[in-house]
């Protein structure tokens, strides 16, 4: 990282306003814009990939899509539960955990998807390659106790392209 990382509390303060532009543009655009973003505000000097992915609440129900920087390993799409380096797993995590099933976009197309985390060997692997994309992932893993998930999505079917509700 270019810049010192302060922990998950400021890294999240400091990117809010980012993250929601972001997904407005992603949405408003049907995935023509937002799609490929620099990422020099949490000191990665690169343009990286970013998929949209939709799920609702565990509790509340509510329609939930968060936008998350991606891989594409061994045809299937990989994305990371790192909330920044936070103790506690991202809200997304925690609803797909509640489903067999997710919906993801990844551009200007959106797919229905199993999902699932790898282990052993294969965890380290996708892990690893995930990090050459994003090396922060090393930084915020180093920072909690928690094991940082890895969450695999194979595409089922096509949907329509996520738009804003």
């Amino acid at each position: 990282m270019t810049s010192e990382y302060k922990g998950a509390g400021e890294l999240l303060a400091r990117t809010a306003n980012f993250i929601g532009d972001h997904l407005n543009l992603y949405l408003t655009s049907g995935g023509k814009d937002g799609h490929i973003l620099e990422y020099s505000h949490v000191g990665i000097p690169a343009y990286l990939g970013a998929l949209l992915l939709e799920t609702y609440g565990r509790k509340s129900g509510k329609r939930f899509v968060a936008p998350l920087i991606y891989g594409y390993y061994n045809q299937e799409w990989v994305i990371i539960g790192s909330k920044g380096g936070a103790e506690e797993h991202p809200a997304w995590y925690l609803n797909l955990r509640e489903r067999d099933e997710v919906c993801f976009q990844v551009g200007t197309q959106a797919f229905r998807a199993s999902w699932r985390e790898p282990e052993g060997a294969e965890r380290q692997a996708v892990w690893d390659y995930m990090v050459g994309i994003f090396p922060n992932y090393t930084t915020y893993q180093t920072a909690v106790t928690r094991a940082i998930p890895v969450v695999m999505m194979r595409p089922i079917e096509p949907v329509p392209v996520f738009t804003a509700e």
